[in-house]
C-alpha cells in the first residue's frame, strides 16, 4: 500500500514538490533583487575600483597643480594663505598640510561663489590652481560612488542597493547549493554560446565574492541617507568616543566637526569646543604658531587645520591617514594654545573603532597595497557577476517577455521567505519599503497576468 500525504502525494514526491516550490520562490526574489540593483552594482564596482587608487590617480590627473618641485625652506602658512586670498578673495577657512614634499599645499577659501580650493607652491608662494572645493578627479569619483553627486536624495539608493545585495548573496547561496550536482559548482560547463556556461560563471563567481559583497555592503551603509544618518547620530550621541576627562568643563559650540573640516565618519556629528571669551585685546596665536604646535604634537603629515570662525572659535587639526592608529583630532584654544581636546583612534568608543575599521578597509586603506589589489579584484569580479547575470537572463527569457521565474505551486512557501525579508527590511528601512512595494506589485501582477 502506498502511503500518501494530506495533499494526495507520496512522501517522497511531497518532499520534492516542497523543495521545488521553495527553490522557485527563492529564485523569483533573487531575480527581482538582481533586476533592481544590477546597474547600480556595476556603477559602484567601477567607481569603487577607481577610488581605491585615488591618491595615485589624482597625482597623475592633476600633476600640473598637485605636484611641486621640492627646494629650499617652506613658506609660513600665513604667507601661503595670503597668496591664496590674493588669487581668490574671500575668507580662508582651512589649511591643509601637504602629505608629501612634492605635493602642493591646499587652502580652502569661502567666497561669494562658494567654497574654493586654492593650490599653492609652498616653496615659492605661487598659486597653481583655483577651483571649486572637492572638485578633483578623486572627489568626483567618490561623489559618483556614493551618489552624492546627484544630490542628497539619490544617496538613499546606497541603502536600498546595500540591503538588496545582502539579500542577493543569501538567496544566491541557496540557489548555488549543489544538491547532488557535480558540474557548475566550482567549475564552468559548456561554452560562452550556451546559457549553462553563463549560469556557471554567475554561480561560481557569486560564491567566491559573496562574503566580500556582504562586507562591502555593510561597511558602505554609513554613507546611506537613512540608515547611515541614524547610526551616525547614535554613534555620536553625547559626543560618543570623546574621552570623558577631556570634555569636563570644556564649553561646546553648536557646530559639528564635519561642518568645518573633513573628518572620519564616526566623528561627523562631534561638537566643536569653544574658546573661552578672550581677555580684551588678547591676540590670537595665529595659524603659524598653531601649525608649529600641531607639528610638535606629532600629527601625521597631511593634516588639515580648520581656522577659528569667530572670537570663540578654535584651531581644529585633524588627520585620517591610512594607518588607523594615526587618526587624530586636536582642538587648540586660539588664545592660550591649550589643547582643549586631543583625541586619537584609541580614544574612540568600541562602536566608533569598529565603524572606522570597516570604512577604512572598504576604502582600501587598512592593509596598504594588498587591500587595494584585493578589493580591485573584487570590483572586477562584481562586474563579471552582474554581466553574467544579464547574459544568462537574456538567453533564458522567452521572446518578448520579461522572463520572471515561475511562481511556486504552493504559495505557503512565501510565508517563511517574507518573514526573512521583513527582518531585513526592518534593519534597512529603505530596503524594506522597496520590498513592500515589490511584493504588492508582484501580487497585483499575478492577479492581472492570467487575464492579460
Amino acid at each position: 500500500m502506498t502511503i500518501q500525504t494530506s495533499g494526495g502525494l507520496p512522501p517522497d514526491a511531497a518532499r520534492r514538490a516542497k523543495a521545488s516550490n521553495l527553490y522557485r520562490a527563492v529564485w523569483r526574489w533573487h531575480f527581482y533583487a538582481g533586476l533592481i540593483i544590477l546597474p547600480f552594482m556595476i556603477t559602484l564596482a567601477v567607481t569603487g575600483g577607481i577610488y581605491l587608487f585615488k591618491d595615485e590617480v589624482d597625482r597623475i590627473v592633476h600633476a600640473d597643480f598637485m605636484r611641486v618641485e621640492p627646494g629650499g625652506a617652506m613658506l609660513q602658512p600665513s604667507a601661503l594663505i595670503a597668496a591664496a586670498l590674493a588669487a581668490q578673495p574671500g575668507t580662508a577657512v582651512k589649511y591643509t598640510d601637504p602629505a608629501r614634499d612634492d605635493q602642493s599645499t591646499e587652502i580652502t577659501v569661502q567666497s561669494d561663489e562658494g567654497a574654493k580650493a586654492v593650490f599653492v607652491n609652498q616653496y615659492t608662494g605661487e598659486v597653481l590652481e583655483v577651483r571649486a572645493d572637492r572638485s578633483t578627479f578623486a572627489w568626483t569619483v567618490r561623489y559618483l560612488h556614493s551618489f552624492r553627486y546627484f544630490g542628497p536624495n539619490p544617496r538613499k539608493i546606497i541603502e536600498i542597493v546595500g540591503g538588496f545585495s545582502i539579500l542577493m548573496v543569501l538567496t544566491g547561496v541557496y540557489l548555488w547549493w549543489p544538491r547532488g550536482q557535480k558540474g557548475g559548482v566550482v567549475t564552468l560547463r559548456g561554452t560562452p554560446a550556451r546559457r549553462t556556461y553563463w549560469r556557471d560563471v554567475h554561480a561560481v563567481s557569486g560564491i567566491i565574492l559573496g562574503a566580500f559583497i556582504v562586507f562591502l555592503s555593510i561597511t558602505g551603509m554609513p554613507w546611506s541617507g537613512v540608515w547611515g544618518g541614524k547610526v551616525n547620530q547614535w554613534a555620536n550621541s553625547g559626543n560618543f568616543g570623546y574621552p570623558a576627562g577631556l570634555r569636563v568643563d570644556v564649553p561646546m559650540s553648536h557646530d559639528h566637526l564635519d561642518h568645518i573640516a573633513k573628518t572620519s565618519w564616526s566623528m561627523e556629528q562631534a561638537q566643536i569646543p569653544e574658546t573661552a571669551p578672550p581677555i580684551p585685546d588678547m591676540p590670537s596665536i595665529g595659524i603659524d604658531i598653531a601649525v608649529q604646535i600641531f607639528d610638535e604634537m606629532g600629527l601625521h603629515r597631511g593634516y588639515s587645520v580648520a581656522l577659528p570662525n569667530g572670537p570663540t572659535g578654535v584651531f581644529s587639526g585633524s588627520v585620517y591617514p591610512d594607518d588607523l592608529t594615526q587618526q587624530r583630532v586636536v582642538h587648540l584654544d586660539q588664545y592660550t594654545a591649550d589643547a582643549l581636546i586631543d583625541m586619537s583612534y584609541a580614544d574612540y568608543g568600541p562602536l566608533g573603532r569598529w565603524l572606522e575599521f570597516g570604512i577604512n578597509t572598504h576604502m582600501g586603506q587598512t592593509f596598504g597595497l594588498l587591500n587595494q589589489i584585493v578589493l580591485l579584484l573584487v570590483c572586477i569580479g562584481i562586474v563579471v557577476l552582474m554581466v553574467s547575470a544579464a547574459v544568462m537572463w537574456w538567453k533564458r527569457r522567452p521572446s518578448g517577455k520579461l522572463g520572471v521565474p515561475p511562481m511556486p505551486s504552493d504559495r505557503k512557501v512565501f510565508i517563511g521567505l517574507f518573514i526573512i525579508l521583513g527582518i531585513g527590511g526592518v534593519i534597512f528601512p529603505l530596503t524594506g519599503i522597496t520590498l513592500a512595494v515589490m511584493i504588492a506589485f508582484d501580487m497585483l501582477w499575478q492577479r492581472i497576468s492570467p487575464a492579460a
